[in-house]
């Protein structure tokens, strides 16, 4: 059995795309990461998408995504759809089941021709208008948080970047842990944390809150929760890699 969605914009050109996606997918070697998922450029119809294929899950979740919430390729969709220009444009998402179980899912958006992610200027000193991209950035952090958007993966990898004309625009991927504040306000604590996947430095940390405290009114405290919050994470990790062996530079 099949389920899948196909975004209205794109139904002339990509059902048999989508329906055909495994294909697609075995057949390409376009591979832009592999990990636990693994993400793939296909050109189709000359629209470059990006081909998220989702790890199989153990027989709990695959029994939990097909009777009792939404798959991880699912939610990508949806979430894409209620965040609109935040994210890059979603195609549809399909899902493959054996046995009454979700077996292969695989999201489709379009690619997103973006210059660097934020991690290149968290890491490189020299990199140019490091200081006034990180301001660019918490402007953009304010406006996701302003239209009740917090990304539960906020991290480096997961932040694009295109600069046109020395303006830069943001996407954001990897968006299936997402959190909506739809009947009231998201408050200044949770503002707050949303830097600390970041695992930038005090000084970059200061310019973010900054920079946002220009757009949010707060009180004293907003800038000794981000920095909180990024420290408090970056032991948290550490300590994890302690566990397993790995060498931590603090």
């Amino acid at each position: 059995m099949t389920k899948y969605t196909l975004n209205e914009n794109y139904k002339i050109n990509f059902k048999e795309f989508l329906l055909d996606i495994k294909n697609y997918f075995r057949d390409n070697n376009q591979t832009i990461h592999k990990a636990r998922n693994e993400l793939k450029i296909i050109n189709h119809s000359g629209i470059d998408t990006v081909v998220k294929a989702f790890k199989v899950p153990n027989i709990i979740n695959r029994f939990a995504y097909s009777f009792l919430r939404s798959s991880k390729a699912s939610k990508s969709y949806e979430y894409s759809l209620k965040i609109g220009d935040f994210t890059p444009k979603p195609i549809g998402y399909v899902e493959f089941y054996s046995s009454g179980l979700l077996g292969e899912s695989f999201f489709v958006s379009e690619k997103f021709n973006y210059d660097f992610t934020i991690r290149e200027p968290l890491l490189d000193k020299s990199f140019p208008n490091r200081d006034y991209i990180f301001r660019a950035f918490s402007k953009f952090t304010y406006d996701l948080h302003e239209a009740g958007i917090f990304h539960n993966d906020y991290s480096p990898g997961n932040i694009l970047i295109k600069e046109i004309s020395n303006v830069y625009y943001f996407k954001i991927v990897d968006i299936n842990r997402m959190e909506f504040f739809d009947t009231f306000p998201m408050n200044q604590k949770t503002r707050a944390k949303n830097f600390s996947k970041l695992w930038a430095n005090d000084m970059i940390l200061r310019i973010m809150a900054d920079e946002y405290k220009k757009y949010y009114t707060c009180d004293e405290r907003f800038e000794s929760q981000v920095l909180y919050f990024s420290n408090k994470n970056k032991k948290i990790k550490n300590f994890k890699k302690r566990l397993k062996g790995i060498e931590v530079n603090d």
